[in-house]
């Protein structure tokens, strides 16, 4: 192709990747990248980790044959290059929008999608198993997996690299590095790969020498074949072997990992290995756009913004993650026990406060959900109060530990369940739908579920000062939305009675839209009583008797069917017919995906009306 200037709306791609200089590249990747900027201002999503990874993800469209080659990306939020680049690129406008393209990688949207893609650290593992299907069959082509550096405080990370290593495969690992995941990282490997960070020495030398060898003739290639003969003794000498190598890689690196060319050199390298490589990309989170770069976690997951500024539309306010964060600090004050514990989402969780306030009892593990819930079981167990914050979706990687490291011991750990029920334009692999069906499998859980502010800094006391073995406290993302008007605060339930022989029940934020379902009903002269649920887990000793003075009790909850509270309600009263979720929601806006679910107040009194 005539180097003229690269345009993105034109091209056939990934085809005509290939054919671009190295300066239509680079105007490509400004192209990308404005965007990126574009879309996610107006949609929300992950801005700065994809706007470090443009120039990466075209070199690999650029070496590799996607989709024969299986790309496998760590978390999707590093892919959006990669969408655009394979077949997304006109629908991209739609990312993050209900029926539009989701915001992580989906093999029913592309397939050039390898691999589901929500949580962190499983990229070396699927890699590796497509790299072990490919030498079965006897397929050359590679699978690569792309990973943060945030992913590698991850122990699934750590499981991958120990078998892929010694496999014999054609496999490739990515280490895409920033020095970011969600929260600055941390622990003994974010320093480890900080250090490999700053060992360009090597790679440096090495290419010097090889060039002179290169232009000096007779002499210069018997040497060079010495030299590499004896490049284990050249690298201890300047940089010592990396761990990675000791596992059984091949390591290159570091790259600039927004050099193309350079990029390009190191992954041709890797793809003529034929053994597992191990490559090391710098790149900078963020790039391309001020804001981003110099805030990359605030830019890390954003809602819609203002470019020109980088502000978002609206300034966040108090949210349930917040108030339980500033809660948590003022019973820390009071007692000295108390310890908060986070995975790599201080922010995310609230619990920024809580760090400032009582850094000698606030730990970040980084991307270590298994290592956190045991750790806490270690904290209680040596006579502390654990508090561990984690995100619905998240607390679904520590069931074992859930199980095995605190509840056959008894041990007594807080659990506060965040962005429990429809989180929307994340979609599947985020929605908090499965944290009650698992809890309540567990012994020794309770599981409380405020619907305001005011419960929930009730039922956090409750959880911390009065209860034994696991107390759990979940709640949405974002604002309280109280229509209720209780005049009493309390974590017992609520039977609110209007003479009805129908009896509403719900829990947690949906009592909202069941009151005014019921309110809704009373306009057409349908008299219903309502039952709030506020410690949901294990159901009150008197919820039967409340249930037999009613004709019909239909129970509304925003959660997964099989192994719900709703589930249990029934096997105590009988004569309940519940409403929940049945399968996997996918992305959209939370109230149009909660109307879908037949759990907007329009629905809950229209279904209500429907069955009196």
């Amino acid at each position: 192709m005539a180097d003229k200037k690269a345009d993105l709306f034109s091209l056939d791609l990934p085809a005509d990747l290939k054919r671009l200089s190295y300066n239509q590249c680079d105007e490509l990747c400004r192209q990308i990248r404005a965007l990126l900027i574009k879309t996610v201002s107006k949609n929300g999503g992950h801005l700065a980790s994809n706007l470090g990874t443009v120039e990466l993800t075209v070199a690999l469209h650029r070496v590799f044959e996607s989709p024969e080659d299986k790309i496998v990306w760590d978390v999707g939020h590093q892919a959006y290059t990669h969408k655009i680049l394979t077949g997304r690129r006109d629908s991209f406008s739609t990312l993050r929008k209900e029926g539009g393209i989701s915001g992580f990688c989906r093999p029913d949207e592309s397939e050039h999608d390898a691999f589901i893609s929500g949580h962190s650290s499983n990229s070396i593992s699927a890699a590796l198993g497509i790299a072990y299907a490919n030498k079965i069959k006897g397929d050359p082509h590679h699978a690569i997996a792309v990973l943060g550096d945030g992913a590698m405080s991850g122990g699934l990370s750590f499981e991958g690299l120990n078998n892929a290593g010694k496999s014999e495969t054609n496999i490739i690992v990515i280490l895409n590095y920033n020095e970011m995941s969600i929260s600055r990282n941390v622990g003994s490997m974010a320093k480890y790969l900080s250090t490999l960070r700053t060992k360009s020495s090597y790679k440096r030398t090495k290419s010097a020498v090889q060039r002179v060898l290169d232009a000096t003739p007779v002499v210069g290639q018997p040497v060079k074949k010495v030299v590499k003969s004896s490049k284990n003794a050249f690298k201890s000498m300047l940089l010592h072997s990396t761990m990675f190598e000791e596992l059984g890689f091949e390591f290159i690196g570091p790259l600039d990992g927004h050099n193309i060319e350079e990029l390009e050199a190191g992954l041709r390298a890797a793809k003529a290995s034929k053994k597992p490589v191990f490559v090391h990309v710098n790149t900078v989170k963020g790039k391309g756009y001020a804001p981003a770069e110099a805030n990359p976690g605030e830019f890390h997951g954003v809602g819609s913004f203002e470019i020109s500024t980088g502000n978002p539309d609206v300034v966040s306010a108090d949210s349930f993650s917040t108030v339980m964060g500033k809660e948590l600090c003022r019973l820390a004050r009071a007692d000295k026990r108390i310890c908060a514990v986070t995975a790599a989402m201080k922010y995310g969780t609230g619990l920024q406060y809580f760090a400032k306030n009582f850094p000698n009892r606030f730990f970040d593990v980084g991307i270590a959900e298994e290592h956190a819930v045991t750790f806490c079981g270690g904290l209680a167990a040596a006579g502390m109060i654990p508090v561990f914050a984690v995100y619905s979706t998240f607390l679904q990687r520590s069931y074992d530990q859930l199980i095995h490291d605190l509840a056959i011991g008894g041990l007594h750990a807080v659990i506060c369940v965040d962005r429990a029920g429809i989180v929307g334009s994340d979609g599947e692999t985020h929605q908090g739908i499965f944290d009650i069906s698992f809890l309540t499998a567990v012994p020794n859980v309770t599981i409380y579920s405020p619907s305001d502010y005011q419960e929930l800094r009730l039922c956090l006391k409750k959880a911390v000062f009065e209860e034994k073995g696991i107390a759990v406290v979940r709640y949405p993302r974002g604002k309280e939305v109280s229509s209720c008007g209780l005049d009493t605060i309390r974590t017992t339930n609520y039977l609110s009675k209007n003479g009805g022989n129908t009896l509403l029940v719900s829990y947690g934020r949906l009592y909202n839209n069941v009151c005014k379902a019921a309110n809704m009903l009373k306009e057409k002269g349908i008299i219903c009583d309502t039952l709030k649920l506020v410690k949901v887990f294990p159901l009150a000793d008197d919820i039967a008797d409340i249930v037999r003075d009613y004709d019909k009790v239909l129970f509304f909850e925003e959660a997964y069917t099989d192994g719900s509270i709703s589930e249990k309600f029934s096997a105590m009263c009988g004569n309940v017919e519940a409403f929940n979720i049945k399968g996997l929601v996918p992305h959209g806006d939370p109230n149009a995906l909660l109307d879908e679910l037949g759990l907007s107040a329009e629905k809950i009194a229209q279904t209500a009306e429907e069955r009196i």
